[in-house]
C-alpha cells in the first residue's frame, strides 16, 4: 500500500508531467525545494516560539514577561521580515533574478547556523531574536524575487500546479524538519548547538542545486523594468501608496487581507504561551500542534486548492478559503475555554487546510492584479503590508492576552481573533461582485 502511494506521488510529481520546455527548470526547483526546508524548519514561527519559551523559561534575569515579549517577537518575525520586501525588490531590479534568490539563501543559512552560538542567558535570548529576524528578512527576499522566476517559467496553465507541488514538497520537509528539532530537544535541551548547524548545510546543499535554474527570458525582463517604472524602494513609502491608488481593486483586496490577516497572525504567540503555560506540553508536542500537524496536512489539501485557484479570481478564491481560519479560530477559543486538547488538535487540522491554500494564494494572487513587468512591485506591496500587521498582531496579542487572563476572561482573546477572521472574509464577499464585473468587462475587449 505504502509502495503504491508512494509510487503515485513520484509519478504525479515527475517532470514528464509537465510540456517539455518547462521541465529542466521544474526538477532543478523541485529538488532543491527537499533540501532548503530543513533549515528553514529551525526559523519557523512555530518551532522557533515553543524553543524559545522553553529553553529560556526559568533562566536567571529573564522575567515572564520580557520571555512573553520574545516569543511574540520570534513568532512574529517571519511576518515582520516581509517589511524588508520593499528593499529586496528595489535591489532586484533589473538584475538577474535567480543569482541574487541564491545569495540570499547563503545568507539566510549561515544566520541560521549562527543561532547555534548564542548563550542561555538573557543577551541569549534577545541573540536569537535578531537573528530570526535577520534570517526571515533574507528569507523574504527569496519569496519576493521567486514570484517573478514563476511568473516567467511557467504558464498561467501551469503555474498554479508547479507552485503547489514546490509547496507541497516544502510543507513535508518542513514537518520533518520540525519532528527532527521536537524530538532532538526532548532528548537534550543542548541539541540545537550542532542541530542548526546540520540544517544549515542542508540549505547549502539545495542553494547549489538552484543555482543551475534558468529564467527564461531573462534579458527581456531586464530591460522591461530598466525601461519602465522604477522599482519599489522600501525608504519610500510613497511607492506603496501611490500603487495602491492606481489600483482601487488591490487596496480593497489589501485592506480586508489586512482585517483577516490580523486575526490570524494574533493567535500564534498566545496559542504558543498557553501551550506551555497552561497545557505543559513537551518540545516536541508544542511543536506537533503549531507546526508539524498543520504542515503535514497541506499536501493533502495543496491539489484540492490549486484547482481551485487555478480558475477563480483571488478574491473568488478568499471568499471560499478563508473560512477555515475562521474555524480555525473558533476551535482554538473552545480548547482555551474548556481546556481541550482534542479541540487544540482540531484547530491545527483546520489551520492546516488553510494553510495549504494561503501558500498558493500568497505565492500567485497578486498576478490576479499585476501586469508583468511591475509583477515584483505588487509582491512587494502585498509582503509589506503583511510585515505590517506581523508586526503590530503579535505584541498587540500578548498586550491583550496578559490582562485579561489575570481577569480570569483569557480565552476571550481567541474571540477576539475569531470576530476579526470572520469580518476579513466577509469583505471578500463583499468584493466578489466588483470582480466579476470586471472579468466580464476583460471578456468584452
Amino acid at each position: 500500500m505504502f509502495l503504491r502511494l508512494l509510487a503515485g506521488v513520484v509519478r504525479d510529481f515527475h517532470p514528464k508531467t509537465l510540456p517539455p520546455m518547462l521541465r529542466a527548470n521544474y526538477a532543478r526547483e523541485l529538488v532543491s525545494w527537499f533540501f532548503l526546508p530543513l533549515m528553514l524548519g529551525a526559523v519557523e514561527g512555530g518551532v522557533l516560539g515553543i524553543v524559545v519559551k522553553k529553553m529560556f523559561t526559568g533562566v536567571p534575569g529573564i522575567s515572564p514577561a520580557e520571555l512573553d515579549i520574545a516569543v511574540a517577537a520570534v513568532t512574529a518575525a517571519p511576518n515582520v521580515a516581509n517589511l524588508t520586501s520593499f528593499a529586496w525588490a528595489g535591489m532586484a531590479h533589473g538584475r538577474p533574478k535567480v543569482p541574487f534568490i541564491a545569495g540570499l539563501q547563503i545568507a539566510s543559512a549561515l544566520l541560521i547556523a549562527g543561532i547555534a552560538a548564542v548563550p542561555i542567558s538573557a543577551v541569549g535570548l534577545w541573540l536569537v531574536v535578531i537573528l530570526a529576524f535577520l534570517a526571515r528578512s533574507t528569507w523574504t527576499g527569496v519569496i519576493t524575487v521567486r514570484t517573478s522566476v514563476w511568473r516567467n517559467n511557467y504558464p498561467d496553465a501551469n503555474r498554479a500546479i508547479v507552485a503547489g507541488r514546490m509547496t507541497s514538497v516544502q510543507a513535508v520537509v518542513l514537518a520533518l524538519s520540525g519532528l527532527v528539532i521536537g524530538q532532538a530537544l526532548d532528548s537534550s535541551p543542548t541539541a540545537f548547538r550542532w542541530l542548526f548547524p546540520m540544517l544549515a548545510l542542508a540549505g547549502f546543499l539545495g542553494n547549489s542545486i538552484y543555482r543551475r535554474v534558468r529564467l527564461r527570458g531573462q534579458r527581456r525582463l531586464q530591460r522591461m523594468e530598466l525601461d519602465g517604472r522604477r522599482g519599489l524602494r522600501v525608504a519610500d513609502p510613497r511607492a506603496l501608496w501611490a500603487l495602491l491608488r492606481e489600483d482601487r481593486l488591490y487596496r480593497d483586496f489589501m485592506l480586508w487581507m489586512f482585517v483577516f490577516g490580523l486575526g490570524n497572525l494574533m493567535m500564534t504567540p498566545v496559542q504558543t504561551i498557553i501551550l506551555n503555560d497552561e497545557f505543559h506540553c513537551s518540545y516536541l508536542e508544542g511543536i506537533m500542534i503549531t507546526t508539524i500537524l498543520p504542515v503535514a496536512i497541506m499536501p493533502l489539501m495543496i491539489p484540492l486548492w490549486a484547482k481551485l485557484l487555478s480558475r477563480t479570481h483571488i478574491v473568488e478564491f478568499r471568499a471560499i478559503h478563508g473560512w477555515t481560519f475562521v474555524a480555525g479560530s473558533l476551535f482554538l477559543w473552545g480548547s482555551s475555554a474548556f481546556h481541550s486538547m482534542p479541540l487544540m488538535y482540531a484547530s491545527s487540522v483546520a489551520f492546516g487546510i488553510g494553510f495549504a491554500g494561503g501558500s498558493l494564494a500568497w505565492n500567485l494572487g497578486h498576478h490576479d492584479f499585476a501586469p508583468a513587468h511591475r509583477d515584483s512591485d505588487y509582491m512587494a506591496v502585498h509582503v509589506t503590508l503583511n510585515g505590517l500587521r506581523g508586526l503590530m498582531a503579535p505584541f498587540l496579542a500578548v498586550a491583550l492576552y496578559v490582562p485579561m487572563q489575570r481577569m480570569g476572561i483569557g480565552p476571550w482573546f481567541f474571540g477576539l481573533c475569531f470576530v476579526l477572521n470572520t469580518i476579513g472574509v466577509l469583505g471578500f464577499v463583499w468584493m466578489r461582485p466588483a470582480v466579476r464585473r470586471l472579468e466580464t468587462a476583460e471578456n468584452v475587449v
